[in-house]
């Protein structure tokens, strides 16, 4: 079983009821959905997190799209 820690969330009186009700008809409670949540968005952070890397390191190999470059940026620009 992996390494678990307690933490303490403040959270309004209102907001804890309806936690309690949603947590009750998902059968689990409110840390249950808490931990649910927060391992949601840490997955879909390091996803994030890896998806920019390979698109920076796309970028930086560059992409070759085909085609000759048949004039120079001088034709381009005479002044």
């Amino acid at each position: 079983m992996p390494d678990k820690q307690n933490i303490t969330v403040s959270l309004p009186l209102q907001t804890i009821r309806k936690a309690k009700i949603l947590a009750a008809r998902r059968g689990s409670s409110i840390s249950g959905l808490l931990a649910q949540q927060i391992e949601i968005l840490v997955g879909e952070d390091e996803a994030y997190e890896r998806a920019q890397r390979q698109a920076a390191a796309l970028l930086e190999k560059g992409f070759h799209l085909g085609g000759v470059i048949r004039s120079s940026r001088g034709d381009w620009h005479e002044r």
